[in-house]
């Protein structure tokens, strides 16, 4: 008999994406407390809020009337006319509601459409820092990252200048994510207006927006790229309910693009999934379109959280962590302490810190190199204040003993 080896069969493409470094950590600090450790984590971006009561009632009521069978591929009506009306009164955003995919998540609605637009060789332009899962989703559609890198001197946000310089003739997307995943940052309409003149001036760019955190913004407004000038047809705006509305589980998300992009996008969804989940895709209209008292009142709780981690960190020699005005983390840029030793432990990367913290300290938080910055770290403020007030006392001790 021949002697088989499963791993033999893996696909390059499967094998040259990693492991995100998100979940990574967060199976660390899991182990960890298996072992009976009391372990604080600070990593994975879910809110610690149950979804509002009157959407949990509105999904048992759509199961008792029946919608417990297949949806349309690109989602129910109902939803997708309450969506193109709340990106319109909302955001300022002029879609048809067949122009809307609903999906099994937002994180499905970017795959769709780096799919549904990328042929192998195509090039993408990030904003570094940028949220960890786009670059493997980009590598398995056979597209090419290119990383602008934007840092703490820039509010880590990449500005026009930068974004024109790298554009090429090969650049097919330009991924944009404000509020944005690691850093909190936001883009200003004046930001967005300079960005999208760049893009305008080049013959094939599209935009993927990432909007999911809109709802999790502290000092300044939301603004979708999508409204500025030659934008409409060159955005794909993706958002979702996870975030705003502590729907994480329930697994759904959209995309809204023109009529070409959004059935391609369709067509994608067909092939590889099917529609999402229909009795909580009403349960979604009735977010929409219900109160959002408890939207503002955790947006509100975050709010304070924020204050009270940058706060605590930066009171710690070494971290530097600017005030994010949306989203629920901190990017904390330890530049100061890679290369030093704490505590007789010699800290040459973030990684180094992250395990250190982790390992000895049972503090779990996630490296920036994840997210394309190797002189930073996030840390999750969706969990309670006592665990946060707890999490900053350790890493005060473990680099300022």
């Amino acid at each position: 008999m021949t002697t088989f080896e499963p791993q033999s069969i893996l696909s390059k493409r499967t094998s040259s994406v990693e492991e995100v470094a998100i979940i990574a950590m967060s199976r660390k600090a899991r182990n960890l407390k298996a072992q009976g450790h009391d372990v604080l984590s600070l990593t994975i971006g879910e809110p610690d809020f149950d979804t509002p009561e009157h959407i949990r009632q509105a999904a048992y009521k759509a199961m008792n009337d029946g919608y417990t069978h297949y949806a349309p591929i690109p989602g129910m009506p109902e939803l997708r006319k309450a969506l193109a009306q709340k990106l319109k009164t909302e955001n300022g955003l002029d879609y048809d509601w067949s122009e809307i995919v609903v999906s099994n998540g937002a994180k499905q609605s970017i795959t769709n459409a780096i799919f549904a637009t990328l042929d192998e060789g195509d090039e993408v332009i990030l904003f570094a820092p940028y949220w960890a899962a786009y670059e493997g989703t980009i590598a398995m559609a056979g597209g090419r990252s290119k990383v602008i890198y934007a840092g703490l001197e820039d509010n880590f946000k990449v500005p026009a200048d930068r974004l024109k310089a790298a554009m090429s003739d090969k650049t097919k997307l330009v991924i944009l994510n404000s509020p944005n995943n690691p850093t909190g940052a936001m883009f200003t309409k004046e930001e967005l207006q300079a960005i999208a003149k760049v893009i305008c001036d080049h013959p094939k760019a599209m935009v993927i927006s990432d909007e999911i955190y809109e709802y999790i913004r502290f000092d300044q407004p939301h603004v979708s790229i999508g409204t500025m000038p030659g934008m409409a047809q060159r955005t794909i705006t993706v958002n979702g309910f996870s975030k705003g509305f502590a729907m994480t589980g329930w697994r759904l998300g959209y995309a809204a693009a023109p009529a070409p992009v959004a059935l391609a996008m369709t067509k994608v969804q067909g092939t590889f999934t099917a529609g999402a989940n229909a009795f909580v895709q009403m349960a979604a209209v009735t977010a929409l379109n219900g109160s959002r008292d408890e939207v503002e009142r955790m947006r509100a709780i975050y709010q304070e959280r924020r204050d009270l981690v940058v706060s605590g960190l930066n009171a710690i020699d070494g971290i530097k962590v600017p005030n994010p005005p949306g989203t629920f983390y901190v990017f904390a840029d330890v530049s100061a302490i890679l290369g030093k030793t704490v505590s007789n432990h010699k800290i040459n990367t973030v990684d180094e810190l992250c395990n250190w913290l982790l390992e000895v300290h049972h503090v779990a938080t996630v490296p920036g190199s994840a997210f394309g910055d190797k002189k930073a770290l996030r840390i999750s403020f969706a969990t309670s204040s006592d665990v946060l007030s707890r999490a900053i006392k350790r890493i005060a001790r473990a680099l300022n003993p």
